[in-house]
């Protein structure tokens, strides 16, 4: 049964392919003729259907009027059928249909869908797009990969292929994982606007987990929608703060915290982050010292990296308050593996000048050493790093230079003294 469906789709797709043979309708998309047959069309797309049976009219700017084999000029949809005396507007009739606002590619892999079933969202590897200029790229997460995806979702829903949709939307999260947060971005907007809950819910966990601070996203998205990303980054925290805080904090979860309770940790730890913010690290201390705040359960060190400048993550730890090696989040990461991540040389230094472990490990055993080798290949040999579009090589080696040579003087302290516990970092990090 299964190859037989096969050899169906493909019967079908070399009807399209073959372009003239029994074709009955011709569009024209971006100058260029396109050859189909309407009984196909109209059985697989009710839109294809009404709109050759003279039924409701498409949506504006899909189609434009059809003229005899001309280019298209603009205009409003008229009667599809009107110039065809059985009723069609193919090639019998002489008259072409241009398609408006859809791209040749697009409309081409629409067509492909109605016809076969299946469809290949990826571009032509290592063909030069605009919006990749790697020459050598394949095209799976990049820009160009992106545009032709979001490009394709909306022309499947302006035709109505509710399949193709659903199909390009798994496609989209697979992709957005290994985008560039520009990107991901473009495709949180689009899911917004056309509720698709489960890709929304995906890039907006990506773009929360950015670190970019709200000023900046305020400027590529609506306000409303920068709010929730912050929701998104409150949420996250306080289930950081749940499964990695100290004993005394996870004692009173286990019993049970009250709404009262939780919504004054929300409050304090909001409080908090617009105090780091501000830089006014001196407030921080007050409400370490007098409302009994709990940096490490606030993930304030984690955050003040991702948001904050060198010199409010340096006043933050000279406080004493935070535990440079707190490890945060389900995947156990601390403050240092995040600003490897960023390639960010003067957290990393600060970091490191208070005693930040090089080699500490995450759930899956990943250290900082490992991310900045790991984004140092991938720059080097694939020309790019997924997630930071805009990278600096000299940042990226420096980061590498200054953890690499942390690791090296805690292996020797290991090595002279027999034992890697507790032993205090040497003066290298006194940078």
């Amino acid at each position: 049964m299964e190859e037989s469906l096969k050899s169906l789709s493909m019967d079908y797709l070399n009807l399209l392919i073959n372009g003239q043979a029994f074709s009955d309708v011709t569009f024209s998309v971006e100058g260029r003729l396109v050859h189909g047959h309407r009984c196909i069309l109209a059985a697989r797309s009710l839109f294809f259907r009404k709109f050759f049976c003279g039924g409701e009219p498409s949506p504006p700017g899909l189609f434009l009027h059809h003229s005899p084999r001309s280019s298209p000029t603009g205009g409003v949809l008229s009667h599809p059928l009107a110039s065809s005396p059985r009723g069609g507007c193919g090639v019998g009739g002489g008259s072409v249909i241009p398609v408006n606002s859809v791209s040749y590619e697009v409309f081409l892999l629409l067509l492909q869908f109605l016809y076969s079933g299946q469809v290949s969202l990826v571009p032509q590897k290592h063909e030069a797009r605009p919006g990749c200029g790697d020459r050598g790229c394949w095209h799976t997460h990049c820009t160009a990969a992106v545009d032709l995806a979001l490009d394709t979702l909306a022309a499947a829903r302006s035709f109505g292929v509710e399949q193709l949709a659903l199909l390009t939307q798994k496609h989209l999260a697979s992709i957005v994982e290994k985008a560039s947060i520009e990107d991901v971005m473009r495709v949180l907007i689009v899911s917004r606007k056309q509720d698709i809950h489960q890709l929304w819910a995906a890039c907006s966990q990506l773009v929360a987990k950015s670190g970019l601070p709200p000023e900046v996203l305020a400027k590529h998205l609506p306000i409303d929608v920068v709010a929730k990303i912050e929701e998104v980054r409150l949420k996250s925290s306080l289930t950081r703060r749940v499964s990695f805080g100290h004993h005394q904090l996870h004692a009173l979860e286990m019993a049970g915290p009250s709404s009262a309770e939780l919504e004054d940790q929300h409050h304090k730890i909001r409080r908090m982050r617009r105090a780091l913010d501000s830089s006014d690290v001196e407030l921080v201390k007050l409400m370490v010292m007098g409302e009994g705040l709990n940096l490490d359960d606030a993930l304030a060190l984690h955050y003040a990296v991702e948001n904050c400048g060198r010199e409010v993550v340096k006043a933050l730890l000279e406080l004493g308050a935070a535990d440079v090696n707190c490890r945060a989040g389900p995947a156990g990461k601390t403050s240092l593996h995040v600003a490897a991540e960023m390639v960010c040389p003067d957290m990393v230094a600060v970091l490191l000048d208070h005693h930040a472990d090089p080699s500490i490990r995450t759930v899956d055993g990943v250290t900082p050493l490992d991310i900045l080798r790991t984004l140092t290949s991938d720059f080097l040999f694939k020309g790019a790093v997924p997630g930071l579009s805009h990278i600096e090589p000299n940042k990226l080696r420096l980061c590498l230079e200054l953890v690499q040579s942390a690791a090296l003087v805690l292996s020797r302290e290991e090595a002279n003294s027999g034992s890697g516990d507790n032993h205090p970092h040497s003066s290298i990090y006194q940078r």
